[in-house]
């Protein structure tokens, strides 16, 4: 068994895709549509056979109710690993990105959290452990 998808409610997928893949890097994997539901999912290029981010509308009441809940708390909604975060956080913020929580050290690890523009929080880490 293994992890092949995993959902992010999004407000806006023609946002959502634009902002995965031309500031974070990732690569569109799948597009499909069917009347108004739309299936959409990016990958990393650094494994683009692995995980792929499913970019959900958040058309649906649970979705949408989910991702403000998560937002209002100021809790990420996905959390992705980078080598470095220090890098990752200037080069996204010279393309504009958004950060709501600057680099900081933590236990275990290094983080920031950026605004996806579409109604997430994600955070970037970097481990300093193992």
């Amino acid at each position: 068994m293994r992890i092949k998808w995993t959902t992010l409610y999004v407000d806006d997928q023609k946002k959502a895709l634009q902002f995965y893949t031309d500031k974070l890097g990732f690569q569109k994997k799948a597009d499909f549509s069917q009347g108004n539901y739309r299936w959409l999912t990016v990958a990393s290029p650094e494994d683009p056979e692995g995980v792929e981010l499913v970019l959900e509308s958040n058309a649906n009441p649970a979705g949408k109710a989910y991702q403000e809940a998560l937002h209002g708390r100021g809790q990420p909604a996905a959390q992705f690993l980078v080598k470095d975060v220090q890098a990752e956080h200037d080069r996204l913020a010279a393309k504009g990105v958004k950060f709501t929580m600057p680099v900081r050290s933590t236990t275990g690890s290094i983080i920031a959290v950026l605004d996806d523009t579409c109604g997430n929080l994600i955070q970037l880490t970097q481990l300093t452990w193992g």
